[in-house]
């Protein structure tokens, strides 16, 4: 769903459009009025992601399966793992500023009015969003929001979820379809618990891809070969307002 960049260098710079011009109505012969666009600039920068696993010579040598094959995929499924992490709640000190985030996030759309969502707050969200960027949107949410969400009826009585009719089709939530991950906050009081925005304007900066080493001398004295995987990488949503969040109220306020 994000928009993913090659980049050769540790810092890209990206223009932005920070506020938009507009047309006027004219006379004849009338002069034209400027109104230009106004450009800023996001950073993304190229963050070091790494692992590191160590194994026996023995074991290396006497598996009956291929071990280096597993290593690799286990090493792409830990930074895998970790990148989903950072692009949804990364705090970007060290690491991607993730959708979530309080600063440098998706804008808030709503605000419920409890420590629990209603239908209303799923319809707020979705109208909070722009026009043009709802017909590519898609909602984030946890386990834990589906859920509740699941379980959640219109003002006749009737469930809003839409379950797929069609084999390979998501199942949509107000027409539109929904991706789960772990990383987004679960359904709890003062928790950004949702997000409906357009997420190609999520920006993934990889530098030169991912690395992997063979170390076969660092651990010789002990009979052991190492083995490292790093992959540099920054993730930023470089227009907030094509992506809204659904605040859930903090409990006591």
């Amino acid at each position: 769903m994000a928009t993913v960049i090659k980049t050769s260098n540790g810092d890209r710079k990206i223009p932005i459009v920070t506020s938009k011009g507009e047309a006027v109505w004219m006379d004849e012969e009338q002069q034209y009025s400027l109104s230009d666009d106004t450009f800023g600039q996001a950073s993304l920068s190229a963050y070091k992601l790494g692992t590191a696993i160590k194994i026996s010579e023995e074991l290396l040598n006497d598996s009956v399966f291929d071990l280096p094959s597993y290593i690799a995929k286990e090493f792409a499924r830990r930074i895998g793992a970790k990148e989903e992490e950072a692009f949804f709640i990364g705090d970007g000190a060290g690491k991607p500023t993730g959708i979530f985030n309080a600063t440098g996030g998706a804008e808030t759309g709503v605000t419920a009015a409890n420590t629990t969502i209603t239908f209303d707050d799923v319809m707020d969200l979705y109208y909070s969003l722009r026009a043009p960027y709802r017909n590519k949107a898609v909602w984030l949410l946890n386990d834990s929001t589906v859920k509740a969400i699941r379980k959640l009826k219109d003002g006749n009585g009737n469930y809003i979820w839409q379950p797929s009719v069609r084999e390979g089709e998501p199942d949509r939530i107000l027409n539109r379809p929904y991706r789960t991950s772990i990383y987004v906050p679960e359904l709890a009081a003062g928790k950004r618990v949702m997000a409906f925005g357009d997420y190609s304007y999520y920006w993934i900066a990889e530098r030169q891809g991912r690395s992997f080493k063979r170390l076969n001398e660092l651990y010789a004295t002990t009979g052991q070969v190492g083995f490292l995987a790093s992959e540099r990488v920054d993730g930023k949503l470089i227009l907030s307002e094509a992506v809204k969040t659904l605040d859930v109220k903090a409990a006591g306020k």
